[in-house]
């Protein structure tokens, strides 16, 4: 009879996918980036009115997200059986953090907020919570969580470190603005994000994801901004993107993962894994039917922002209010990250699909 029974309690944990911690792939994740991935950082700082359509889709209420619902990093979370990262500016006392934090922050740099001061011609950042400062935060809640130094170690070996994306705000401050000076500035942002992913493997991290960044001329709000630039045919492609802000991103791209590949050089038993964000979202743009969205409405945005008009059908958008995705769109970025092909090289094996 009992063994009847344990068979029995065996079959429909396994059947419904119910899993012991112990048995998940990763114990924790930790993120650090800017709005892409910020899950209630800056939103602690202000209060969202109740009918903002933020988070309307899946939420059903503001959530602290630039998304009409969930982001890259709740798929993620999903996928290997982990609750979705609390902010660390929302953390109360008591609160259990032990599957992971967020520090990401909407309108953070990878580079220190200083550097965009007193600059001409450069936008300043929404926000000065940098990766730099989002590391000290991560400190922070090293020194309150971990026992020892050795248990710190032990608890990241078995946790997933996200380093971005950041970089975004940093490239779209000198797009804005002083668009022949930006090439300066990109091996400035990857320094920074490659210090940022050094400082975690010394703190213990042994996987750690390096996104690189979107192909920004396919963007709603950069594609209104290249106007000004001419608005000649031949400044577009096939797709109805920007070519010169593409051409951006990839540079930067190539920049990144060139100092990735150092990084594994010198971290031989660290695994850094590049996630490939530009051709997991430039996919959507090429083929836009495939993945469920309307052709026509491809390079368009949902939403204006908050407060504004929204559109019927968020889903068959890619592009939620300009800067940000929707969530149909991330999902669809997370799969390819997930479970192939974006990853390089993937992750461990998820253990739920992302539906």
């Amino acid at each position: 009879m009992n063994i009847l029974i344990l068979f029995w309690v065996t079959f429909v944990y396994s059947f419904f996918g119910v899993s012991n911690s112990n048995h998940l792939p990763y114990d924790a994740i930790f993120n650090f980036g800017d709005s892409i991935s910020d899950t209630g950082n800056q939103a602690s700082f202000y209060t969202v009115p109740g009918n903002s359509s933020y988070g309307s889709t899946y939420f059903k209420q503001p959530s602290g997200r630039f998304s009409d619902g969930r982001l890259i990093i709740d798929f993620i979370a999903e996928a290997y059986g982990l609750p979705f990262l609390p902010a660390y500016k929302t953390l109360t006392k008591g609160q259990d953090v032990t599957k992971g934090v967020n520090f990401a922050f909407a309108g953070s740099t990878a580079l220190n907020y200083n550097n965009y001061l007193n600059k001409s011609r450069i936008l300043v950042p929404a926000s000065n919570y940098s990766l730099g400062v989002q590391l000290k935060m991560f400190k922070e809640f090293r020194n309150s969580t971990c026992k020892s130094k050795k248990d710190c170690r032990s608890y990241f070996k078995k946790s997933l470190f996200l380093v971005g994306e950041i970089g975004g705000n940093d490239l779209s401050s000198h797009i804005s603005q002083n668009f022949s000076n930006f090439r300066n500035v990109v091996p400035l942002v990857v320094a920074a994000i490659t210090k940022a992913t050094t400082t975690l493997i010394k703190e213990g991290a042994v996987e750690i994801v390096v996104p690189g960044n979107f192909p920004i001329g396919c963007g709603a709000s950069l594609l209104a901004l290249a106007t000004g630039y001419g608005n000649k045919t031949e400044n577009y492609d096939e797709f109805g993107c920007f070519k010169a802000f593409n051409t951006m991103a990839e540079y930067f791209n190539d920049k990144l993962i060139y100092s990735i590949n150092t990084l594994r050089e010198n971290y031989p038993n660290v695994k850094i894994i590049y996630f490939d964000y530009y051709n997991a979202a430039k996919r959507l743009y090429e083929a836009p039917e495939q993945y469920g969205f309307d052709k026509s409405k491809t390079l368009k945005a949902c939403c204006g922002g908050p407060n504004t008009t929204v559109c019927s059908d968020p889903s068959k958008y890619i592009n939620w209010d300009g800067p940000h995705l929707t969530e149909a769109a991330y999902r669809q970025i997370a799969k390819g990250l997930v479970e192939g092909p974006f990853a390089n090289p993937p992750l461990k094996p998820a253990s739920f699909k992302i539906a």
